[in-house]
């Protein structure tokens, strides 16, 4: 018999794991078929989300769930996730029912007749704003536009994902992690299906702005050095037109003679020239902090208890 898990991150979701924990009980005593196994992943969480965690547990064998020492950010806790699954295949879900769990058995389907990856695209988006659609969509067209190899466009975590390809994520230990992107560079073979994201059911959403910021910065600089190369053409063509100026001011002032040039054209072209270079050493240093984070070789994450016992840190 097939074990199929089902990765769950959760991050203070004490109000949405009542709602989401029965669904997945009826999706799993209705395919029983297969071997099902539950793994909750608590990223640090600051409410009851552990404790119902517990209970869920005593009730049901089927549960499992990892407390991470603190909050590591939602790509670290579904390695811990990658690390700790036991099946065959892995669905990953987010706790707010923004997946549907009555989808997983068309994942199932997809995966039995040979694919490996099979993502479910969102075909809408649910309630977000205006803004944030556009920004998301712009992104992944500028990601795509910078990547060397195929990205996926409108499509993130929630996916089933075989054996081979869990162990391929695993091998990655990046600690600048951009899962969607390595779900598209380890390859293997793909499948697609569509799906509605929903609305969240219950609590309140940790990604902001600033926190969708970073992830994108993340997910651009960690598969493309599209930034660096753009900094270097434009150093290129700054240098090229000063050049240029360069010459006729000295043909203008050998034929025709030139008075002192003003001093606001003057300051311009200092701010002007100091703000690309300020821009350029920014975007270095986004890839030197990067390297420097690599170079510590600090674990990815830490658990404090997996199922109610501590870790042996030997």
């Amino acid at each position: 018999m097939k074990k199929i898990s089902i990765l769950i991150p959760c991050y203070n979701e004490e109000a949405s794991l009542p709602l989401l924990y029965p669904q997945l009980v009826k999706l799993m005593d209705k395919h029983t078929d297969y071997q099902w196994e539950l793994m909750f992943i608590n990223d640090g969480s600051t409410d009851d989300t552990l404790q119902l965690l517990r209970q869920m547990r005593d009730q049901d064998q089927r549960v499992n769930w990892v407390d991470l020492s603190r909050n590591f950010g939602k790509e670290n806790a579904m390695l811990a996730g990658f690390d700790y699954v036991t099946g065959d295949c892995m669905v990953i879900m987010d706790a707010d029912l923004q997946h549907p769990p009555a989808l997983v058995p068309t994942l199932v389907e997809w995966w039995e007749k040979g694919y490996d990856d099979v993502y479910a695209r969102r075909s809408t988006r649910g309630k977000e704003s205006w803004l944030r659609k556009r920004l998301s969509l712009l992104y992944y067209k500028v990601l795509q536009s910078s990547s060397r190899f195929k990205m996926l466009q409108n499509v993130g975590d929630f996916r089933l994902l075989d054996r081979s390809c869990i162990n391929a994520l695993k091998q990655m230990r990046e600690s600048e992690r951009y899962t969607k992107g390595m779900y598209s560079w380890i390859g293997f073979k793909k499948k697609e299906v569509m799906f509605e994201q929903g609305d969240r059911l219950a609590g309140t959403s940790s990604w902001n702005y600033r926190g969708l910021f970073g992830l994108a910065l993340d997910g651009i600089t960690s598969f493309s050095t599209l930034p660096l190369r753009i900094s270097t053409i434009m150093g290129g063509i700054i240098s090229v037109g000063a050049f240029l100026y360069m010459i006729y001011i000295f043909i203008k002032a050998l034929f025709m003679g030139d008075p002192v040039a003003g001093f606001p054209t003057l300051a311009v072209l200092i701010l002007f020239l100091g703000g690309i270079q300020l821009l350029s050493l920014g975007v270095i240093g986004e890839y030197i902090g990067r390297i420097y984070n690599e170079t510590k070789h600090r674990p990815d994450y830490l658990v404090r208890e997996f199922n109610g016992e501590k870790p042996d840190l030997k």
